[in-house]
């Protein structure tokens, strides 16, 4: 279960992870119950009357309990961790039921043994469910012998096409959740990486300082009493080392601050699949000689625009385009970022657009925002290159 298809497009069901909401519960729940069609032989069988009442009664009891034993297994076990007792102990019913019902009610039943191989397929390790599904074959083959051989082997090929299959999908979820508990993994790594860098840097910047201003400091004491003179000249210099050592501190922490646009789009590429939405977003991006501060702009705007988009535009796509285009006041870079969804609560721009149009304004840049065609559409620009200084300007002396 990956995918299922909208008017408005395609939007992807999360693989491994339970239900979010009522709409992935019913999407999952019709995605595992629509291969209950081949439950309609034994249903018709019970219902034509073809069995004494004793018969019917436990006929209809044993498949009440195959079908809760089934979907509780496989609606909870796939790609999941489940405990194996609990998987060994349903399969066991499925694997009692299945050939009690076909063997005691006739070749009808026979197609309890698909869902038995859906669920060894889905439900087993790979090397277990290489096993367990040729015997399940093989098992429906014996009861068939009794029942009806012909029905049997008609149902043979698809008891193994459909366990097998189910056996990739279930392999392919296991890998998309260790996928899933590698990436956040990756992602705590990156953050600890950082939290060593600042420390790192902030004593490279501060050690040096604090060692000096804790020197002059004990060289002032001294000389107080007779040299007063040279003491405040030491009270001088602690006062310049301190001034620097703020000021170094502040460049630090505003360059750990300040967000890159490369790492904004892969931050952004991450959120918006985890939100379910499918997201079109460039690879690298060539900034050329675009600054520092304008790029941080951008950056904050590309942030701004999808946690919009995730937390409240109800949409299904997103595209992000990072355009370099020539105007009348110079190059720029124009980031956009249009979805399909609402557009969100209010009729006016919130406060992250209007403090986002503030900070692009004191990077020379500008601040697009409304209702586009199929949804909303937000579009940044930034000068592309380093503003010519004042003196520059008009200079035809």
């Amino acid at each position: 279960m990956t995918q299922d298809r909208t008017a408005g497009g395609t939007r992807h069901v999360p693989v491994g992870r339970p239900p979010r909401n009522r709409r992935e519960l019913l999407v999952k729940t019709l995605w595992i119950g629509v291969w209950l069609v081949f439950l309609s032989s034994p249903v018709g069988d019970l219902a034509g009357g073809g069995h004494g009442a004793g018969a019917t009664a436990a006929g209809w009891a044993g498949l009440t309990a195959f079908v809760a034993a089934y979907l509780a297994l496989v609606f909870r076990a796939v790609g999941r961790p489940f405990s194996p007792r609990a998987v060994l102990t349903l399969g066991a019913v499925l694997g009692v039921l299945a050939p009690v019902l076909a063997y005691t009610l006739g070749s009808a039943w026979l197609g309890l043994f698909v869902y038995l191989s859906v669920a060894c397929g889905a439900t087993l390790p790979l090397r277990a469910a290489c096993g367990a599904i040729p015997a399940v074959g093989a098992l429906m083959l014996l009861v068939g012998l009794h029942v009806g051989i012909g029905e049997a082997r008609d149902l043979f090929p698809l008891v193994l096409l459909i366990g097998f299959a189910m056996s990739g999908v279930g392999q392919l979820v296991r890998t998309t959740v260790e996928l899933r508990r590698a990436r956040a993994t990756v992602a705590q790594l990156a953050a600890n990486e950082e939290r060593l860098r600042l420390a790192r840097d902030l004593h490279d910047l501060l050690g040096h300082s604090l060692s000096l201003i804790t020197l002059k400091s004990e060289l002032a004491g001294r000389m107080l009493p007779d040299h007063p003179g040279k003491a405040a000249q030491q009270v001088a210099d602690i006062e310049r080392v301190s001034r620097q050592a703020l000021v170094d501190v502040r460049e630090a922490v505003t360059g750990y601050r300040r967000p890159r646009l490369a790492t904004e789009l892969a931050g952004v590429q991450v959120a918006l699949t985890a939100a379910g939405v499918t997201a079109l977003v460039p690879a690298e991006p060539e900034l050329g000689a675009v600054p520092e501060e304008a790029e941080s702009a951008l950056a904050w705007a590309l942030r701004e625009a999808v946690t919009n988009v995730v937390r409240h535009s109800g949409a299904d796509r997103c595209a992000v385009r990072l355009l370099h285009r020539q105007t009348l006041d110079g190059p720029v870079l124009e980031l956009a970022v249009e979805d399909n969804g609402s557009g969100g609560p209010g009729n006016g721009p919130g406060n992250g657009l209007t403090g986002l149009a503030e900070r692009l304004e004191q990077a020379g840049g500008t601040l697009e925002a409304g209702r586009a065609r199929h949804g909303f559409r937000l579009v940044a620009r930034v000068p592309a290159s380093p503003a010519a200084p004042a003196a520059d300007i008009g200079s035809g002396a």
